[in-house]
């Protein structure tokens, strides 16, 4: 399970000091604390800003999974397990393999932006809430869950100074509302200052505004062009136009409405088409796709300026991934886009060219599966997957044919991620929806879902799938059907240990899929072949199927295939009793699971080296071995071994080992082992570390490359305002960077981060 690490915040967190308090005593309250208002009014900072300063309390982790790009309450579980690192592997309910993760860990599990979702939200938290004593959770909605025992905070506003009285600089700081405007000011004009000109004017901007923080935000993206005076007079001028008629004030939401209205005013025509259609996507998306959506084919070039034009009017939010720079809109934001969109009879076309693009997408990285950038694809298939999971409702909403297609093309992604349920209910679907009972793509559809229900251990849904593949296998003559027949029959023999299947399907398989150039469905075949033939004792037919499939993924660049055959080859070593060769393949394994994020293959490897360990009489790093392969193996839905011969008799095995440690010592390094996460237990596997290393090492891994910067310049020495004229920042960012690394580092000085650093440096242990 990861303990994961809460966004790093671009810009600081301004003010709330008394409702950063107010929601840190509520957690220590209840389990159950909700901060309810309406949108941008910032329930989102507040929330990672308390989960920040309450991160010593909770030691298991704490967990931010953002449910605002989602609609399909189905998901909500999916997104859930994906943010605490669980993958169910297994066919039991994903919501068990959850419970049972939670069951025991003293952790805070943040959702936000729950209102789309109120339904499925409420029972998962009941169901967590019931089921894991020591779990907290923190929500953000727009209205509460109603859950006995919840505690509703009711997020207001920022504070604005009365509207009818001048207001002093030095009073300012008291308002948070101001703060917010100056600080944001700064970061848009690095000259901008308050003075005594220009306070009163920003206050009544503030007050305008009503102290919402997104309208500040919009509102101050107008300083590169206008000044505070022109600013407030254009929004009393839209004030007076919304309250004309009324007796009553406008409400706080009409408010923000009217700057999201003003701003879009303010854009050119070029930059509201492009916001309006900006509004298809789900999620963040790149250049490439706002290219391939939005771009009028005469105005390629023109699109990229005017995204430029859009973040500088804080519309879209630029954000930097490790693919590149990628660009968001805020809910409110994009809900206004698509307002604006259904107006212009555009959405049809728009979603349409959605669609296009993530289909394309899915097959791109379909084909790129066997190459050096399988993993550039994988991760860009996790950042697009909102967009493609809407791309799969726009075809379930039409003729439903191309579902088929995105669906089995990600399949490989379903299953390297261990999105399995996820996988197998859009196949399911899709299958059900479409009529071409006969295409190349059914035939793909059919063989995934098997595929994956077999690994789930469902073997009867598995099975059925396979019936239904050879019952029209058998009215085709593309050979294509056959190999994914007897590939998908070799998985569900594998799952059941069928050591007596006939292997002459399989064997077709290889030769043809050999002859026709299909590694994918080669290496798939040679995986499967081996294993079989290894089953049956046939170990030098074995080791010839496992190392041609090395070949070939070493070849070809790839992955995560290479660390099957490499595995494998360490199990066919390990029936020779070359345990060498069994360990050094081992280790070259983990080194490409670490890779491929592949815990389910770290389980086989971590279990393999412990049972060599036992027979190497190194009975404490066996039985650490042993804890970090049962923990790492519940966050996958499964204990119980995928290949029982690896620990001939675990019972005994585990006898053998905490004899020969004595009881305690063997159940404090089985802990030891428990509490390490996947990088932790391949690091320790692998020599890199000890399970007691210096948390120094540890916890200063965890800080974002700003943080480390200024951590370093702490422990040099320097000041606060010291470090913003180093880094050309401003002070209050600095001030956001120390209180992030003091929260993650469960320090409480800027002179203990600076001790920290030196030891580190020193490679010192404390």
């Amino acid at each position: 399970m990861s303990v994961a690490t809460l966004p790093m915040e671009l810009t600081s967190f301004v003010g709330r000091k008394a409702e950063l308090s107010e929601v840190r005593r509520a957690l220590s309250a209840s389990r159950l604390v909700t901060l309810s208002g309406i949108g941008g009014v910032g329930k989102t900072r507040l929330a990672i800003s308390a989960a920040e300063a309450e991160r010593r309390a909770y030691p298991d982790g704490v967990w931010l999974v953002e449910l605002g790009e989602l609609r399909d309450p189905t998901l909500v579980v999916e997104l859930v397990a994906a943010g605490v690192g669980v993958q169910n592997r297994s066919a039991r309910p994903l919501l068990e393999v959850l419970v049972e993760v939670l069951y025991p860990s003293t952790g805070l599990l943040v959702l936000d932006n729950c209102e789309q979702l109120i339904e499925a939200v409420t029972e998962l938290a009941k169901t967590l809430l019931t089921t894991c004593p020591k779990l907290r959770i923190l929500v953000t909605s727009r209205e509460p869950l109603n859950i006995g025992g919840e505690s509703v905070i009711r997020v207001s506003p920022l504070t604005t100074p009365p509207a009818d009285h001048p207001l002093s600089l030095q009073k300012s700081t008291h308002f948070d509302a101001v703060s917010l405007f100056a600080e944001r000011a700064s970061l848009a004009l690095p000259d901008f200052e308050l003075t005594g000109d220009n306070i009163n004017t920003v206050a009544q901007i503030c007050a305008r505004l009503e102290g919402l923080p997104l309208a500040i935000e919009l509102a101050v993206a107008r300083l590169r062009v206008l000044s505070p005076e022109q600013i407030l007079q254009r929004l009393t001028d839209r004030y007076t136009l919304l309250t004309r008629g009324r007796r009553n004030a406008p409400s706080r939401q009409q408010t923000l409405q009217m700057c999201i209205g003003w701003s879009y005013d303010l854009c050119t025509p070029a930059e509201q088409q492009l916001w309006a259609r900006l509004s298809v996507f789900a999620g963040s998306l790149d250049l490439e796709a706002a290219e391939a959506v939005c771009a009028d084919e005469e105005a390629d070039q023109d699109l990229v300026d005017t995204l430029a034009s859009l973040v500088d009017k804080s519309i879209l939010f630029r954000e930097q991934s490790s693919g590149g720079v990628r660009f968001r809109l805020l809910d409110t934001v994009r809900d206004f886009g698509r307002d604006k969109l259904d107006h212009t009879g555009q959405q049809l076309a728009l979603r349409r060219r959605h669609h296009d693009w993530y289909l394309q997408l899915a097959l791109d990285a379909d084909d790129a599966w066997m190459s050096p950038n399988q993993l550039e694809w994988t991760a860009r298939l996790a950042r697009d997957l909102p967009n493609v999971r809407e791309a799969l409702e726009f075809s379930l909403s039409g003729s439903g044919e191309s579902v088929l297609r995105i669906a089995a093309a990600m399949n490989q992604f379903w299953v390297s991620r261990g999105l399995l349920s996820e996988g197998r209910r859009w196949l399911d679907r899709a299958l059900a929806r479409t009529s071409d009972k006969s295409s190349a793509d059914r035939a793909k559809a059919l063989y995934a879902v098997a595929v994956i229900a077999a690994t789930q251990g469902d073997l009867a849904a598995a099975t059925a799938r396979i019936e239904e593949g050879r019952a029209l296998d058998a009215r085709q003559e593309d050979p294509l059907w056959h190999v994914f027949v007897a590939i998908s029959d070799g998985y569900v023999a594998l799952h059941r240990g069928d050591v007596d299947q006939d292997l002459r399907p399989l064997e077709e398989a290889v030769e043809d899929s050999r002859a026709r150039g299909e590694f994918k469905r080669l290496v798939e075949a040679l995986l499967l072949l081996g294993l079989s033939r290894q089953a049956r004792g046939q170990i030098a037919e074995a080791l010839a199927c496992h190392e041609e499939m090395l070949a070939i993924t070493r070849a070809h660049g790839e992955t995560v295939y290479r660390s099957y055959a490499l595995w494998s080859i360490a199990l066919t070593a390990r029936g020779q009793g070359d345990n060498d060769r069994a360990v050094h393949c081992l280790e070259e394994s983990l080194r490409f699971i670490r890779l491929a994020d592949d815990p389910v293959s770290a389980v086989i490897c971590l279990q393999a080296l412990a049972s060599i360990a036992g027979e190497q009489h190194d009975a404490r790093r066996a039985a650490v071995l042993m804890g970090a392969s049962d923990a790492l193996g519940r966050t996958v839905g499964t204990v119980t071994l995928r290949f029982p011969d690896l620990i001939a008799n675990p019972d005994l095995f585990t006898r053998d080992i905490s004899r020969a440690l004595g009881v305690h010592e063997f159940e404090a390094a089985y802990r030891e082992g428990g509490a390490l996460d996947f990088s932790g237990a391949i690091a320790f596997a692998l020599g890199e570390q000890s399970p007691e290393e210096a948390p120094a090492v540890r916890h200063l891994a965890s800080l974002t490359e700003r943080e480390l910067q200024v951590a370093d310049l702490i422990a040099d020495g320097l000041t606060n305002k010291d470090i913003a004229g180093r880094l050309a920042i401003s002070p209050r960012t600095v001030d956001g960077h120390v209180e992030h690394t003091l929260a993650k580092l469960g320090l409480s000085s800027r002179t203990e981060i600076a001790v920290l650093v030196v030891q580190h440096t020193r490679g010192e242990h404390i």
